[in-house]
This record gives structure tokens, sequence and C-alpha cells, in this order.
């Protein structure tokens, strides 16, 4: 039993095979994009066909083919593309080449799918073929029925001539057109590009134009932006400086608001105390500062300034000494002064209090009257008595200080004579000096040697005075009195290598005039 099932079972198995085998052999199916035309024995037309076709069509399904008596063979039915290239003359006699596509395929329907199976069923790769030669004579036909601006301007009107001529042939070859598009048209003989020039050339010259006008215009606009900027500009520095000028008002004013409330205040502590009896001693008394104290301070400053300036030590210290012994006559002077001034402000004040006493108590205003003029007169004496004090403590002092100059010239005439003239040398060089200020030209034959001689010269001119004054001092002999010691009779000097000859000009020795000797000369060209 299980063997017999084992037969069965093959034996199904492989009838099924059979089966399979025979169904797929038998049974073609057409594809969304082709048809199958069969022939053969059996094979009829469908009912659209005339049944003179002898073959049959099928497209989106199946059918049986019997094998070895019918024949299944398929039509493509998709887009097929075909390249034209066409050379031809136009109706101006100008040759030119059209090169375009034309898109095409195998109608739908029955008819058309029956016509393109008896011309190219078994020739399908030569359709594009057929298909450039009837549309290069249809082309070349409406072409030389047009000019090139036509061809240029109206290339629907070229398409459309071209579908509408070959539609008929099309419809015999079962064809349709989906689509004819003219790509380009070339000029062998420059017609088209002459035939655009003009247009090129004025298409530029207005750009021309238009660029400069832009450029004109954004020129102008630059222009005004500038002037705008720089109006905006001055008025906002303009406003700026108002600005300004206010905020440094306000802050002058706040800076002034301090000092004009101290300045108020202190106004009004001084209206306050010019009240009181007070003020009136200390303005006295500052008064009295002013004029006698102050004075005396700058005289003894000048005093001390002058004597720090001797050169000659003996002769510095005994105007030392003079100005010591006025300056305490001075002082004392200054204290008699004071002390007066003091005093008789004491007299006017008690004077005032007196009369104001006597007013108050009833005297009247003719005893007030009296006692003021009594304590001015006392005043007036008291200042006169100081006065004269003071003035003879100055007299004193400056015949101290004259009996210590002739002491210290009877001592040692030569540093005197000397501290005069160099106290007064500037003079000397300047006097001297004038001799060269006259001369417009002046012609130096040794170099700076003899400018250097020239300048000696004219400097110890002044010299020759020393030399003078020291011959006049020893001729000279004062008669010796109780307070006066005798002079010292002053040795003559020896001329030195620069004295003055009668046949030359007179000089002395930089110690005889009291100052350095001079450096060397700056050089000047001949």
């Amino acid at each position: 039993m299980p063997m017999e099932y084992l037969v069965i079972g093959g034996v199904a198995l492989v009838a099924l095979l059979i089966m399979i085998l025979l169904f797929k052999t038998v049974w073609r199916v057409a594809e969304p994009n082709e048809a199958l035309i069969i022939s053969g024995l059996g094979a009829r037309g469908n009912s659209t066909d005339a049944d003179s076709l002898g073959f049959r069509i099928v497209t989106g399904k199946g059918t049986s083919v019997l094998p070895g008596f019918q024949t299944a063979r398929r039509l493509r039915l998709d887009s097929r593309a075909a390249n034209l290239q066409v050379s031809c003359v136009t109706q101006q006699g100008i040759p030119v080449v059209v090169r375009g596509v034309v898109i095409y395929k195998v109608g739908d329907d029955l008819h058309s799918i029956a016509n393109s199976a008896r011309r190219f069923l078994d020739q399908q790769d030569s359709m594009n073929g057929a298909i450039h030669e009837l549309f290069t004579g249809h082309l070349r036909s409406i072409i030389g029925n047009l000019t090139v601006e036509d061809l240029i301007l109206n290339r629907e009107r070229l398409t459309g001539e071209t579908r509408a001529s070959a539609a008929d042939e099309m419809i015999r070859l079962g064809l349709i057109v989906d689509s004819l598009q003219i790509q380009e048209i070339e000029d062998g003989t420059g017609y088209i590009t002459n035939l655009g020039k003009p247009h090129a050339a004025s298409i530029a010259a207005a750009a021309r134009i238009a660029e400069a006008q832009r450029d004109q215009e954004a020129t102008q606009a630059e222009q005004i932006a500038a002037a705008n900027k720089a109006a905006a500009w001055r008025d906002s520095q303009i406003k700026q400086a108002v600005y300004q000028a206010e905020i440094d008002e306000a802050q002058a004013r706040s800076r002034q608001a301090g000092p004009l409330s101290e300045a108020s205040a202190r106004q009004e502590v001084v209206v306050q105390e010019t009240r009181a009896a007070e003020l009136e001693a200390a303005l006295a008394e500052q008064r009295l500062q002013a004029q006698v104290r102050k004075p005396a301070d700058a005289r003894a400053y000048e005093t001390v300034t002058v004597s720090r300036a001797e050169r000659d030590a003996r002769i510095a210290q005994a105007e030392a000494e003079a100005r010591e012994t006025e300056l305490r006559a001075a002082a004392q002077a200054s204290q008699v002064k004071q002390a007066a001034a003091a005093e008789a402000e004491s007299v006017r004040l008690r004077g005032i209090a007196t009369a104001e006493a006597t007013k108050v108590t009833g005297f009247g205003e003719a005893e007030s009257a009296r006692a003021r003029g009594l304590a001015a007169a006392d005043a007036s004496k008291a200042q006169g008595l100081a006065e004269a004090d003071a003035a003879r403590a100055k007299g004193l002092a400056a015949a101290d200080a004259i009996r210590a100059r002739a002491e210290a010239l009877a001592e040692n005439q030569e540093a005197v004579i000397a501290q005069q003239l160099a106290e007064k040398w500037p003079q000397i060089v300047e006097a001297g000096a004038k001799a060269f200020g006259n001369v417009d030209h002046m012609v130096v034959l040794n170099g700076a040697q003899g400018v250097e001689e020239m300048l000696a010269k004219a400097l110890t001119l002044g010299g020759a005075g020393l030399g003078l004054a020291r011959s006049l001092l020893n001729t000279v002999t004062p008669a010796a009195t109780p307070d006066t010691p005798a002079p010292v009779k002053a040795v003559p000097a020896t001329p030195a290598s620069g004295a003055a000859t009668p046949g030359g000009t007179g000089g002395t020795t930089p110690s005889e005039r009291g100052a350095a000797p001079p450096e060397k000369p700056a050089t000047f060209a001949p």
C-alpha cells in the first residue's frame, strides 16, 4: 500500500509538471508597452478588424498559442525618438541647416497596430530611418516657402505645418507623433548673425546710455548725499557746541555756587565783625605792620643780598657790620615808631572811649569833640617824635656805614676800586663795544687772533681809569681826625704788559679789572 501511494503521487506530480510546461508553452501574455501579433492556423481577427487581416492582435492580456500551428510576435508600443538634420534653402535663397527631433510611437488602436505590424513587425529598428526621411522631405518643402525671419520668430508654424503635411503618411504607417521640436537653425552665410546685429547694437547703445544715465544719477545722488551728510555734520557740530556751551555754563554756575556762598558767608562774618570795636584795633595794628615792618624787612633783604654779592671778604664784612648797625638803628627806630604809634593809637582809643563815656554820661557832644582833638594832637605828637627818632637812627646808621667804608678804603683801596670797577664793568664793556657799532665792513688780516686783540683792546679801554684812580688816591692824603684813623698810603701798582703807552692803547691785567680773564674767543672766518 505505501508503495502504491508513492507511485500514484509521483505520477500525479509528473502530470502536474507536464501540464505546467504545456501551459507555459501555449500561453502568451502581452506587456503594457507591446502588442502580440498572432498568426497561423485558426488565428482570427478581432471583432473590430476585418476578416481579411489573417492575424490576431492582443494587447494588455494573455492568450493561447498553439505551438507548431500558430506564431506569436511582439510589436513595441513605447515612444521612439528620431533626430532630424535637414539642409535646405529658404524662400530668400539662403541655405540653412535645421536640426530637430521627432518623438513618435505606434498608435494604440488596433488599426494603427495592424498597419505598423504589416510594415515594421520584423523591421522595427528601421522605423527611425523611415521617420527621418519622411520628415526631412516635408521640412524641405515647408522651409522653401518660408523666410529666415519666419523660421526664427515662428517655429510653431513650422512644426504645425510639418505635422499636418505628414499626418496622412503617419496614419498609413500606423504611427502618431507625440512631439516635434526644432532645436537649432544654422546659417553658413552669417545672415542670422547679421540680422541680429542692428538689434544687438541698439540694445548695446541703449545699455550704454542707460549705464551712463545711471552713473550720472548715482553721482548726483552721491553728491547730494555727501552734501546732506556735511550739512548734518555741521548741524550736529553746531548743536553739540550749543549744548557744550550750556553744559559749561551750568558747570561754571555750579562751580561758582560754592565760592559765592562762601563769599557771602565771609561777607556776613566781616559785617558782623565790623560791628565790634576790636576790629578797629586789629586793622590799625595790621596797617602799622604793613607800613613799618614790611618795608624794613624788604630793606633788610636787599641789604643782605647786596652784602652776599661782595667779593672781597673784608669789604663784605665791613659793609655787613655797617648794615648790621643800620638794621639795628632801623629796628630801634621801628620799635620806637611802633611804640609811638601804638601809644598814639592807645591815646586815641582812650580819648574816643572817654568821649563816648562823656557823651553817655551827659557831658555832651562838645566835650567829646574836645577829647577827640586832644587825642589826635597827642597821637600826632607821638608820631612826630617817633619819626624824628627814626630819622636820627637812620642818620647815625648812615654815618657808621660811611665811616666803615672810609676805614675799608684806607686799609685796602685796591679792593674798593676793583669792586666798584667790577660793578660797572658791563657799562664799560658796552661803551667799548660802541666803537664797532658804526663799522659796516671790517677786514681782519690775522684771523681769530686779530679779532681777539681788537676785542681785548676795546675791553681794556675802561681799565685805564683804574690807574688814574690809583694815582689820585696816592697823591691825596686826608687829614686824620680823632674819630677817623689815618689812611694807609697805597702802594703804586706795577703796570702790566698791557698798560697804556704813549704809542698804543692802555690796558690792565685781569686781576686789576676785578674779573676773570676772557675765554678763548670764537673763531671768525677771515
